[in-house]
């Protein structure tokens, strides 16, 4: 492969990563305001220390219910 081959190809890889980091972001920001608006939270009350707080509960209970899937 030419040197110019392998310059056009990393230029595609990047935009894929692109694609697939802004693709993340927005299934993050959209899982985040799907949680807040069912739980029927407010946006005032959410500290940072709520927000960690928040997913570790439901991390924990999405863990608990794959390993009693197995």
């Amino acid at each position: 492969m030419t040197l110019s081959t392998l310059e056009k190809q990393e230029a595609k890889l990047k935009q894929l990563n692109q694609k697939i980091k802004a693709e993340k972001s927005k299934i993050e920001q959209n899982l985040g305001k799907q949680i807040i608006k069912t739980s029927n939270l407010d946006y005032a009350d959410l500290s940072n220390q709520k927000i960690k707080d928040l997913a570790q509960k439901i991390a924990t209970v999405l863990n608990q219910e794959s390993n009693n899937q197995l």
